[in-house]
């Protein structure tokens, strides 16, 4: 997902801002503001995940070493 966030928001960035209606500036802003919030979702996601993998090894050892 990482990479589909970077390769739309470069091509977000490539566009005119200036040849855009106030309507299509609002939408642009919006679009960036959603793929920022996405962003930030795929980085807590990929926390989750690291957390995820400690908890499975410690649950291991406990169930490998009888504790």
């Amino acid at each position: 997902m990482a990479d589909t966030i970077a390769e739309t928001v470069d091509l977000l960035y490539t566009i005119d801002q200036e040849r855009l209606t106030l309507d299509q500036q609002i939408a642009l802003g919006s679009a960036l503001a959603a793929l920022a919030q996405a962003e930030r979702l795929e980085q807590i996601n990929e926390r989750l995940r690291d957390i995820h993998q400690v908890l499975n090894g410690w649950a291991l050892r406990v169930t490998v070493d009888g504790r």
